[in-house]
């Protein structure tokens, strides 16, 4: 059988993975991304996805890390935009995608960057929900449900799975 292991026990992104790859069987394990909690940049958030991946590959075919994470971006009323990456990993190769980006209330990235908390930590007030990011997410929240983290984080890990499907092209 055709086997996937993503780096989280989040059911979001458990979730997430069966349904870019439903002919695979994934399973979740935790695993430490090896970057800060909250994610300050591309760079780390993309750290981090990879760390993860790579974490927990082993009897599979492909391991998945998905990192969260904030990272400067001019002309938005904070500074910063939150976005989710997707690396998989095959035991030799990565494949990165990156899905799309939304800005955090001000208030609530000022707290982050200036007091070194999470993003859901300081989005708790607003929600009343400190294990958001295990629901339907901030983007959830903020979109009414319109869209939720699985569905937020489905397009990181489909813009990874072009790589993998298209790997004459690359």
């Amino acid at each position: 059988m055709k086997r996937i292991i993503v780096a989280s026990l989040n059911q979001n992104k458990i979730n997430a993975v069966k349904e870019v790859f439903p002919s695979f069987f994934v399973e979740g394990q935790a695993c430490e991304s090896g970057v800060g909690e909250q994610p300050l940049s591309l760079d780390e958030t993309i750290k981090g996805a990879i760390n993860r991946a790579k974490g927990v590959y082993g009897d599979c075919l492909y391991s998945v890390g998905i990192e969260d994470g904030i990272s400067r971006v001019p002309l938005t009323a904070s500074g910063y935009m939150n976005f989710c990456c997707c690396a998989v990993f095959d035991g030799s190769r990565i494949y990165l995608g990156l899905g799309p980006a939304f800005e955090y209330p001000s208030d609530c990235t000022r707290k982050v960057v200036e007091e070194g908390i999470t993003i859901s930590e300081a989005f708790t007030p607003f929600s009343g929900k400190p294990d958001i990011g295990y629901e339907e997410g901030i983007i959830g929240w903020l979109t009414g449900g319109r869209i939720n983290r699985k569905d937020y984080t489905k397009q990181a890990v489909e813009m990874a799975r072009i790589q993998i499907d298209n790997q004459g092209l690359y």
